[in-house]
């Protein structure tokens, strides 16, 4: 493992280690020599051995979403098979714009909805190379909007909006959470609350170079997806940390210590402060990218969202309470 240019060694987890240490050592391609088809098939593959077993819930529905470019499919998931009206979360997969999907990211949405007992619709937005940027923004987007307006679908009144995701499904979540700020839904974001996300390629941060080869997420798989994702880096679509952050809705946002984009979420985090958005940071010290999802393979990172998800299940609260309060007044 490449180790930070800094004098101070960084913090591993011990179960993080031995993880490392079977996947740096795995025979075969990385994934920025595989082919996108290749790519996905091991994402999949690395799902049943990673990650927990999804778990029984009272809902599991496949539905599908009018996107822009056709039919988006979507899955539901619920802890309840009936509920009064209320927020629902929706979450956007990670896996770079260019692989994953609602079955890779089934036993973290599953988790999500047992953790913070509200419906969590996962999304599977339209993928590069096949379509590239803004194609997922746009999906993303369309996605958020639909199930504002309580669709039958759902089978439960919507009152709010969660916007979810990790790493890539973490920039969709902040970018479309903005979206929303400018022309709004038909019901309110009340929390953004993205996973390691990726906010700002307009400029270096340390923490690329620092974790840039041997923590999972390296360097030439970050080139990987951006080659087949093909963005503008100074778009706020992309690199929303650029954009006008005031009066976005209030942010929860969880980094991994060990990860190349660590820094990209501490400067988001810190820019929202700045414009006066409440947030609430945390960061999984010795963890890296992609813990969500690697809760067999790394035990310790089911602390990790425990604590995340506490979070965002607090930051729901305050801010139904906030709107509740505002209608009262006005």
């Amino acid at each position: 493992m490449t180790e930070p240019t800094n004098a101070v060694p960084p913090i591993v987890r011990p179960d993080v280690a031995t993880f490392l240490g079977y996947v740096n050592n795995l025979p075969g391609p990385r994934t920025h020599q595989m082919t996108v088809a290749e790519a996905r098939a091991a994402m999949l593959a690395m799902c049943d051995v990673a990650d927990p077993p999804r778990g029984e819930l009272a809902v599991t529905r496949d539905v599908t979403i009018p996107g822009c470019g056709g039919p988006l499919p979507a899955r539901l998931f619920d802890a309840r098979a009936e509920r009064a009206a209320g927020p629902a979360l929706v979450f956007f997969h990670g896996g770079g714009w260019v692989v994953g999907n609602v079955t890779s990211h089934a036993s973290l949405a599953a988790e999500m909805a047992r953790q913070l007992d509200v419906p969590v619709i996962s999304v599977d937005y339209r993928l590069a190379p096949e379509s590239p940027f803004p194609a997922a923004v746009e999906d993303a987007e369309a996605a958020a909007r639909w199930v504002a307006e309580s669709p039958a679908e759902l089978g439960r009144a919507v009152t709010g909006l969660i916007l979810s995701g990790d790493s890539a499904g973490g920039n969709l979540a902040i970018v479309t959470s903005a979206a929303l700020r400018d022309q709004p839904a038909a019901v309110p974001v009340l929390v953004q609350a993205p996973i390691y996300p990726a906010t700002d390629a307009t400029r270096p941060y340390p923490s690329f170079d620092a974790f840039r080869d041997g923590y999972l997420l390296t360097r030439e798989t970050m080139g990987w997806f951006g080659g087949h994702y093909r963005p503008d880096a100074e778009d706020a679509r992309f690199s929303p940390i650029v954009n006008d952050l005031s009066d976005l809705p209030s942010a929860v946002i969880v980094a991994a210590g060990l990860d190349p984009l660590r820094d990209q979420a501490r400067a988001y985090a810190a820019a929202l402060a700045l414009a006066g958005v409440p947030v609430t940071y945390q960061e999984a010290r010795g963890n890296i990218h992609g813990f969500a999802t690697l809760r067999r393979a790394i035990p310790s990172s089911q602390q990790d969202l425990t604590a995340f998800l506490t979070a965002v299940r607090a930051a729901i609260t305050a801010a139904s309470h906030d709107i509740a309060n505002a209608r009262a007044a006005g």
